[in-house]
């Protein structure tokens, strides 16, 4: 019966990955209709942040009072609402307000998820359900573009996705006996597992200083804030990379850079298969030696474009195993009763990272030049690294 709880999780992750770039396909005509800059995109994405960041922090607390199922499906319902809010909005401010919902329910199921994986699926799941979420970051463009294809209009593309997620919502509803005969079974397994269940359901929130508390908890927080720094960093200023320093056309510096995606995509599911053989340390350590690799190719002044291009999508393969193998192992790392706290703490940096530091090489990039591109991601890839290192080494101690 618990072998059926892993679709309903593949389905949450493809739905989590649906609205997030929703946005961004739909603006140009939105921000036409309400009348406002093209930056103002940028107000919108920093609500979404900000209240993913609280509901990642709050989903300790949340989890051990109402458990994951009913936090899964609380949030996805949240997100749910919050995208047929969107369809329905009349002007800009309102699209601000409804992005607070929309930020909370998107935290607090990435959170609860993530950990919930971790704990209970081996780490090909994880990469394979981070391939899901890929699946639907690319579906959703392509969902708001039949939208627009139509003659619907934007408010169609979100009302579709919205749709999807209130029918996802319905599903997780149904699946809650199966997320609690799986706590019932680890509370009957005569295991380490029954230890941990049991200081999970003891243990009060810890809070971010309880966390910070935790020996290697910097280490590993730092290290996910610089992985999620890289991608999105490397995402947004891709093709402005490739057509500034590279001299690329814009069109084909677009494609490009949507291979970025593609290989981090394509790279979960393959990782998802590397994990049957090599731990998660390891599946870490290779992908910081293949997107260093990437890195070196868009730096050495190699003749033609080819070279940076192949360097950005050599990145993206090399981003793929990060992520998930860094969620995977910490409850390796920290135990089964603090991993939720931990982890909860972990998506916080992670929003914080993809929220400051993409901006922030924008603006360096100002005053200096884009050239800095891939240097600035390699200062990023060496904490990232050192970090990890560093991790390893004090829980090896503790």
């Amino acid at each position: 019966m618990f072998n059926l709880l892993l679709p309903v999780i593949y389905l949450a992750f493809i739905s989590l990955g649906l609205p997030d770039s929703l946005l961004g396909a739909a603006w140009p005509s939105m921000n036409q209709q309400f009348g406002v800059p093209m930056s103002w995109a940028g107000g919108i994405s920093m609500v979404i942040s900000a209240g993913t960041i609280v509901s990642a922090l709050l989903s300790d607390r949340l989890t051990l009072r109402f458990g994951p199922g009913v936090v899964t499906a609380t949030s996805v319902g949240l997100t749910a609402a919050a995208l047929l809010g969107f369809s329905f909005a009349p002007n800009y401010w309102i699209l601000l307000a409804i992005g607070i919902p929309y930020g909370l329910g998107a935290g607090g199921v990435d959170a609860a998820l993530n950990n919930y994986v971790a704990l209970h699926y081996a780490s090909r799941h994880m990469s394979w359900l981070h391939c899901m979420w890929g699946l639907g970051a690319t579906a959703g463009p392509y969902i708001m573009g039949f939208a627009l294809s139509r003659g619907q209009g934007w408010h169609w593309g979100y009302r579709y996705i919205a749709i999807v997620q209130i029918v996802l919502t319905a599903i997780i509803v149904l699946s809650l006996p199966l997320w609690k005969n799986r706590q019932n079974n680890m509370r009957d397994n005569a295991s380490s597992a029954t230890d941990d269940a049991g200081a999970v359901a003891a243990r009060k929130p810890l809070g971010v200083r309880g966390v910070l508390r935790i020996r290697g908890a910097k280490a590993i927080l730092l290290m996910f804030f610089c992985y999620c720094a890289i991608e999105q960093t490397a995402g947004l200023w891709a093709s402005s990379y490739l057509v500034m320093y590279h001299g690329v056309d814009k069109v084909l510096a677009a494609s490009w850079a949507s291979l970025f995606y593609l290989g981090i995509t394509a790279g979960r599911g393959i990782s998802g298969f590397l994990t049957m053989r090599f731990d998660d340390p390891t599946m870490i350590r290779m992908g910081q030696a293949i997107l260093l690799t990437g890195l070196v190719l868009m730096i050495l002044p190699l003749p033609g474009t080819v070279p940076a291009c192949c360097g950005l999508v050599l990145a993206g393969v090399g981003c793929a195993p990060i992520y998930p193998c860094v969620i995977h192992s910490t409850p390796a790392y920290f135990g089964a009763d603090l991993s939720q706290a931990i982890v909860g703490v972990q998506m916080a940096c992670a929003y914080m990272g993809s929220m400051v530091m993409p901006p922030l090489f924008g603006l360096i990039a100002q005053h200096t030049s884009i050239a800095i591109y891939p240097w600035y991601l390699l200062v990023l890839l060496a904490v990232m690294t050192a970090m990890h290192e560093v991790l390893r080494r004090q829980r090896a101690d503790a």
